[in-house]
């Protein structure tokens, strides 16, 4: 074994070890090579997903930020103009308008679509013939085209010979609704397309979140004396609590920027009765080049979303504690 001499200096302290001729300096330890190799491979996965989202999504929302303080409009030099497009929105009837009906649009879509989806969840749990084929059902609306879907639901809407309709004169109905070319019941109608469209692809989240609910809570509520209501009350929603958050908060995003849909069935129509904020921002920015002005409607709906998404993160948090 190699071994090495100290020099001893007298009258003082020892002084530095010195290897001598054909010592063996000690290697480096293996393990910290594996960290190291281990650390590259972990940012060779995450690095392009950053870099994609930093290009693709922040950039973007730093640059609209930006441009919501300007008065741009794509043709011209962004000139800088501060708080004036928020002080226009406050006097902007149709931003109020589109602001009201995106509020009407959520506040009754989040719910009946949470309500659909999990009891279609609930009922496609159980042990059924075909119960595969029902799922792929109740999926396949999510899947099929928006443009398919607003040509079929605007004929089934239709006032004088719509199945809707028909079926409604057929149980008595005298004067049924206009639907999509009505005022009061262009939204009721767009939010049943939206219920019906997005039901299977929550149904699935949530069918996902039942099926990790252990049996051996059912069995020892059963030996209780519970229910059907007591069992789900008491065990379905206590276990299903955080697929429930994740559903809500995405449902609630999805509904307070819907637009392919409103843009294909009604187009904001009749009048302004169905113009929701993200279509009165593509109408501002694309159809008008405001983009100064759409920016900045673009940065409240933003915020309204960012402001709902932690109400609900702390409602949820202060239900667990």
């Amino acid at each position: 074994m190699a071994t090495t001499a100290v020099d001893h200096r007298p009258g003082g302290p020892p002084g530095p070890s010195v290897p001598r001729p054909g010592a063996v300096r000690p290697r480096r330890r293996p393990g910290s090579r594996l960290r190291l190799r281990n650390t590259l491979v972990g940012w060779s996965f995450i690095l392009p997903n950053f870099v994609g989202f930093a290009l693709l999504t922040l950039v973007p929302v730093l640059t609209l930020f930006y441009i919501s303080f300007t008065s741009w409009n794509v043709f011209g030099v962004a000139e800088w103009i501060g708080l004036d497009n928020f002080t226009r929105m406050l006097g902007d009837p149709s931003y109020h308008k589109a602001l009201l009906n995106t509020l009407y649009y959520s506040g009754l879509h989040i719910p009946l679509t949470l309500v659909a989806s999990l009891s279609l969840a609930l009922l496609l749990n159980r042990k059924l013939r075909g119960v595969a084929f029902f799922r792929t059902v109740a999926f396949f609306p999510y899947i099929t085209s928006i443009v398919a879907i607003a040509v079929v639901w605007n004929m089934l809407f239709s006032p004088e010979y719509g199945p809707v309709n028909q079926f409604l004169r057929f149980l008595g109905v005298e004067n049924p609704p206009g639907w999509t070319t009505s005022g009061d019941w262009s939204m009721p109608a767009v939010i049943l397309v939206g219920v019906w469209r997005e039901m299977g692809y929550f149904m699935l989240l949530l069918l996902a979140g039942l099926q990790t609910v252990p049996a051996e809570l059912y069995e020892a509520a059963r030996m209780d004396g519970a229910n059907a209501w007591r069992r789900f009350w008491n065990v379905t929603l206590p276990c299903l609590r955080p697929t429930m958050f994740f559903v809500t908060v995405m449902l609630t995003i999805n509904s307070l920027k819907v637009f392919d849909l409103i843009l294909v069935m009604t187009d904001g129509g009749p009048g302004q009765s169905t113009l929701v904020l993200s279509q009165y921002i593509y109408q501002k920015g694309f159809e008008e080049n405001q983009f100064g002005y759409a920016s900045a409607v673009a940065v409240t709906l933003f915020l309204i979303c960012i402001a709902v998404t932690i109400v609900q993160f702390l409602w949820n948090r202060r239900r667990d504690a």
